[in-house]
């Protein structure tokens, strides 16, 4: 790509926005040059109070496919398009609503609670949903005896359990991302190169990893602590680092493992949010009856943030 062919992608897109009235949000595992056209960048929970909140009348979704569901949910009326449609979410894809059915006979009269990353139709046999910013809180908002189902993030799910020491029976689902590039050894390296640093992980890292990090927090969160902080090794996806770099150029930010990397983060291209908007391709569409049902768990959790 050309910096003039660029350069007029993002003139365009900057025009079509206008002329369509659309809006693009990108989750902060984008590249840097799809975060840069953005109107907004965030956590899975910010995407989804800024979607709900929005009056464009088409959604440009830079994420995975699991996000531009919940964005449709949110917004019936908006067109919503996934600007890469070939981005989805192993994690998600580690639960089926047969099998969370399933789950449920096997644990009557729990309360279901699943992750934000998980397919529309999980969500619709779910009876709340929650993201890795607001898990904690929201099982906190349950009632004390309650046994809670937590789906499909394990180590989200175990986090969060040890936090409130509330009933939790996890799925076996993980973000490879997390749960596979970033270890206990890469905990150790940096405790003894940097050990000035404070070490930041995301919660769907290992509990073994988790345990022993001095700060766990959310995308959002882990932003946050480096907006107050200095000298940070952060331990989840790269492109939260590099947009932190970019952001605060005179900080000391390391990244815990370079191998985290999402590839299906990685899959959306300027070009592709180029096209989707040119275009208005890879529309989501979802099932009324599903998208009723989901649409109560994802509200829920709205109410509860």
């Amino acid at each position: 790509m050309t910096e003039l062919s660029e350069k007029i992608m993002i003139n365009t897109i900057k025009r079509l926005k206008k002329e369509k009235n659309a809006l693009i949000l990108a989750h902060n595992y984008q590249i840097m040059e799809v975060q840069d056209v953005a109107d907004f960048v965030g956590d899975s929970l910010e995407l989804a109070q800024k979607a709900s909140q929005t009056d464009a009348k088409m959604i440009v979704f830079c994420g995975v496919k699991f996000m531009a569901e919940t964005a449709k949910l949110l917004k019936p009326n908006a067109k919503v398009l996934l600007s890469q449609n070939e981005a989805g979410c192993p994690m998600a894809d580690m639960i089926t609503s047969k099998q969370l059915e399933e789950f449920k006979k096997e644990h009557p009269q729990s309360t279901v609670l699943c992750y934000v990353n998980s397919s529309v139709e999980v969500k619709a046999e779910s009876d709340i949903c929650c993201t890795s910013s607001n898990a904690v809180k929201i099982i906190e908002s349950l009632p004390k005896d309650n046994t809670i189902l937590f789906v499909p993030d394990q180590n989200l799910g175990t986090f969060a359990a040890q936090k409130t020491n509330k009933n939790v029976i996890v799925w076996k689902g993980f973000c490879r991302v997390h749960h596979s590039f970033i270890s206990v050894q890469d905990i150790e390296n940096a405790r003894e190169n940097f050990p000035d640093y404070k070490i930041i992980v995301h919660p769907e890292c290992s509990p073994e990893v988790f345990n022993l990090a001095d700060i766990v927090g959310s995308t959002k969160q882990i932003a946050d602590y480096i907006a107050e902080n200095d000298k940070v090794i952060i331990g989840t996806e790269i492109g939260l680092i590099a947009q932190l770099r970019i952001k605060y150029p005179n900080k000391k930010i390391r990244s815990l493992s370079d191998k985290a990397i999402c590839i299906n983060m990685k899959k959306t291209s300027l070009r592709d949010v180029f096209l989707t908007l040119l275009e208005e391709n890879n529309e989501i569409i979802i099932e009324e009856k599903i998208a009723k049902k989901a649409l109560k768990s994802i509200n829920r959790m709205l109410q509860l943030s």
